[in-house]
């Protein structure tokens, strides 16, 4: 079956726009599948690049997403649903079970308590779509980024807990889990701790297997410390280069950083075995973790000096020769480097990593 069948053997729901919408990442025949799912921000570049002009991308839609993941065949997606209606929500469901897809959500928080009936509304949406987990964060931005003082970390920290504790309740009602992910803000203790207070069956982790880098964590302990409460994975690599304020670090397609990825998979598996894996590998230039400067370390109370030296000697053995930056770029080739990031990743995954 060349392309142009594929796609017009996709049943009903499909938007004009997505069959007209080129995808570069496979010629005539369709690629391998793989069990692989593709979080939202892997086509970034992609959405932006179809919303120019005003135009809405056929991406901002769960059903398009969902058909445009099959094409480059991932096993599912982990997207934003919000609040939609019943029969939305069924023919959502319908149509991964038909491709043989899963569907996670990404939700939300609520921030008060006039916040739980919508938070509620978003968690029947998920639930009808056939998610088996709503992944969420509970504190905003990077934690060496956003905040300026231990107090203040500390109180983002206390509404991002008070936020859980809001929503753990409407998640065990309707008996869909919370995946809080380790989101460059908490270390182990601080989110252990989180986690305990909550004590709820419906609250664990979305395992990023690569973010608790940045607050000088080993990534192989943070996914072995986290996979007993694991309900999804941000599956991505990384790849690293000194500077003079710290190291660069940088999302690349998986198997080309330094991430020990068929380890991780190991662990997260034995652990739970029917846990799914998602890809969140975002093409951008790499990010800078300043942590030989003073501000970096300003909401951090008590890091050992041997996690300092751990990750600054993993920077020094693992430097990539050079780290791509994309941001120069026209976007139509940045979109060509999102897509390989991608197409990469997927045929890695099913043909190193078994997924």
């Amino acid at each position: 079956m060349n392309r142009r069948e594929m796609l017009g053997s996709l049943a009903g729901g499909v938007s004009a726009s997505l069959l007209a919408m080129p995808s570069p990442l496979f010629g005539e025949e369709p690629p391998k599948r793989t069990g692989l799912g593709i979080v939202t921000y892997c086509l970034n570049l992609l959405r932006r690049s179809q919303g120019a002009a005003g135009r809405t991308s056929p991406l901002a839609d769960p059903l398009g997403f969902l058909e445009y993941c099959h094409q480059l065949g991932a096993g599912g997606i982990q997207v934003p649903l919000g609040t939609r209606d019943e029969a939305y929500a069924t023919q959502l469901r319908n149509k991964a079970e038909t491709l043989g897809m899963f569907i996670e959500a990404i939700a939300g928080l609520p921030n008060d308590r006039a916040g739980v009936e919508r938070f509620d509304a978003t968690v029947r949406t998920a639930k009808r779509a056939g998610a088996p987990t709503l992944r969420v964060v509970i504190i905003p931005g990077r934690r060496y980024e956003r905040f300026e003082s231990a107090e203040e970390f500390r109180q983002f920290a206390a509404r991002g807990l008070k936020s859980l504790e809001l929503a753990a309740p409407v998640a065990q009602r309707h008996r869909i889990p919370l995946a809080v992910e380790n989101h460059k803000d908490q270390r182990l203790d601080e989110r252990l701790d989180v986690l305990r207070r909550i004590s709820s069956e419906y609250v664990g982790t979305c395992v990023d297997v690569g973010n608790s880098f940045a607050l000088m964590e080993d990534p192989v302990q943070v996914v072995e410390t986290y996979a007993p409460w694991a309900f999804s994975v941000h599956l991505k690599d990384q790849a690293v280069r000194p500077y003079e304020d710290g190291f660069l670090l940088a999302d690349v397609a998986l198997g080309d950083g330094f991430l020990d990825l068929p380890k991780m998979v190991e662990i997260l598996r034995k652990a739970k075995p029917e846990i799914r894996f998602s890809l969140e590998v975002i093409t951008r230039d790499p990010l800078k973790v300043p942590c030989l400067t003073e501000e970096f370390w300003a909401t951090f109370a008590a890091v050992p000096g041997r996690d300092l030296a751990r990750t600054l000697r993993t920077v020094r053995d693992k430097a990539a020769e050079s780290l791509a930056r994309v941001s120069h770029l026209p976007l139509d080739q940045q979109v060509k480097c999102e897509e390989e990031n991608v197409r990469k990743s997927l045929a890695y995954a099913r043909d190193r990593l078994a997924i």
